[in-house]
This record gives structure tokens, sequence and C-alpha cells, in this order.
């Protein structure tokens, strides 16, 4: 018994004086390594968080583009059928006029007609140029957004 209370207390005391150690070893100040690890970590999760929000801006500024292409697609198919409409009413005109008269309520009802497609058409080129200018300045955010993801990817 005697001998295992030795042991005991030599094992005791070997794991106390080794909880010392681990203390003391624990209140060091970190390494230049250890200091550069951390920054190094913080960098690359900070940087992994720029390239989410890039290709969040890029997928966004594409998904702006391809809207606008659709509505200047649409906006291109108004203005052609107005277009038709002020053709189909100029041809009607220039029949009612040479049947009925330049002074006849067929003659003034088709220039009304025409009237009315002339300012469609200006509104429907509105509408063109203004969605236009919006796929111009959505490239350019894209083009921007590539940029600044490639940049981020290479490293600074």
């Amino acid at each position: 018994m005697n001998f295992e209370r030795v042991v005991r207390r030599g094992v005791l005391a070997g794991a106390f004086v080794g909880l010392l150690a681990g203390g003391a070893y624990a209140k060091q100040d970190p390494t230049p390594q250890q200091v550069d690890k951390q920054s190094d970590k913080q960098d690359i999760r900070q940087d992994k968080k720029d390239l989410a929000n890039d290709r969040a801006d890029r997928n966004k500024d594409q998904k702006d583009i391809n809207k606008d292409r659709r509505d200047l697609n649409k906006d291109r198919t108004d203005r052609n059928q107005d277009q038709r409409d002020i053709n189909k009413d100029k041809s009607q005109l220039a029949s009612d006029n040479k049947t009925y008269g330049k002074g006849s309520t067929q003659s003034q009802a088709d220039r009304k007609d025409l009237s009315a497609d002339r300012k469609d058409l200006n509104k429907d080129r509105t509408d063109r140029n203004k969605d236009q200018k919006d796929i111009n300045k959505d490239k350019k955010d894209l083009h921007k957004d590539k940029k600044d993801l490639r940049h981020d990817r290479k490293g600074k």
C-alpha cells in the first residue's frame, strides 16, 4: 500500500506540474507566425465575402440586362406595329381622299388615326431608347463587377 500511495502522489504531482506548465504556456504572447496565420485567415474570410458579393452583383446585373433586352424587344415590336399602322392609315387616307374627297368624314377619321399612330410611335421610340440606355448602364455595371471578381480571385 505504501508503494501505491507513492505512485499515486507521483502521478498527481506530475499532473499538477503539467497543468501549471500548460497554463504558463497559454499565457505567452503569440509568435509573429501565429499572428500572421490569424491575419491571413481573416483576410481569406473577407476575400470570400467579397467574392460572394461580387458574384451576387454580377448575377443581378445579368438579370437586369436580360429583362431590359426583353423590354427592348417588346418596344421594337410595338414600334414596328405602329409603323405598319401608320403606313396602312396613309394608304387608306390616300384612297379615301381619291374616292370621297379631302374634306370627307372618312378622310378626317383617317387623319385622326394617323395622328394617334404617330404619337404611339413616338412613345414607343422613347421607351426603346430608355431601355437601350438601361442595357448600356447594366453592361457597364456587369463589366465592373466581372473586373472586381477577377481582381478578387487573382489577389490584391
